[in-house]
């Protein structure tokens, strides 16, 4: 049976949901009270996505018009980045194609709200912001106070395991469990007899510690060399070797 494949939309919705505690009507009085005291955005429209950004100025969008499914604050945004180890940064980094229908949803957010769209963020693997890939990027536009309306996505995607092969590289500590889980699996794997005719308690300590760290040294030296980096600290890290 094959598995389905991810959709970050979808996982950012139900992210979303679960931490909003009051529900969706908090959202959507906060989003409508703040974009009435925002100021209208005169800046020239931005007419390449690959421009780099400026300011954060919020976009002057009237709430009214928006899908509250498409609003999203950054601690979803945050904690689905660190799940699945992808980025949040400006579309100056993205190294990917733009679809047309991408283009046109900008084009009709700006006809419809009366306002330029600029300061564009993405959400994508690591790799589209070095090579040309096409797996389920983003399109976000800032709303101010930490919200951003998503305004379109394409691609793949993700593979349906992502989040879990990701695990190990979330955090420092899960880095070291799953080494020391694969030290332990690997000290059942010897054979008993291996070493004395009868394996004792402190030659099995002995097989998991130099299992434990000819892993280790193996994950420490992969890491160094390929420049890697935990998903808490690359989900915004602007630098390519930091995949």
């Amino acid at each position: 049976m094959l598995l389905k494949r991810t959709n970050i939309h979808e996982k950012l919705l139900r992210e979303q949901r679960l931490n909003t505690n009051a529900g969706e009507s908090k959202i959507i009085n906060w989003v409508n009270q703040f974009l009435k005291n925002t100021p209208a955005n005169n800046a020239p429209i931005l007419d390449k996505l690959k421009q780099q950004n400026g300011d954060t100025t919020a976009t002057a969008f009237v709430f009214d018009k928006l899908d509250t499914e498409r609003i999203f604050h950054e601690k979803s945004i945050k904690r689905i980045c660190v799940d699945y180890r992808l980025r949040f940064l400006d579309t100056h980094f993205f190294k990917g194609t733009y679809p047309q229908e991408a283009l046109d949803e900008i084009k009709h957010l700006e006809e419809a709200h009366e306002t330029s769209l600029s300061n564009f963020k993405i959400m994508a693997p690591s790799k589209m912001f070095v090579l040309s890939k096409t797996d389920d990027p983003l399109l976000f536009a800032p709303m101010g106070n930490g919200y951003y309306y998503l305004i379109h996505k394409w691609g793949n995607d993700l593979h349906p395991l992502r989040k879990l092969l990701m695990w190990p590289f979330k955090t420092f500590e899960t880095l070291v469990f799953t080494i020391m889980l694969s030290s332990i699996l690997a000290t059942v794997l010897v054979p008993d007899g291996l070493f004395a005719p009868e394996q004792s308690l402190s030659q099995d300590a002995m097989v998991f510690f130099f299992m434990f760290k000819s892993i280790a040294a193996v994950v420490i030296y992969y890491g160094f060399a390929l420049g890697k980096n935990f998903n808490t600290a690359i989900w915004k890290c602007q630098y390519d070797k930091a995949q």
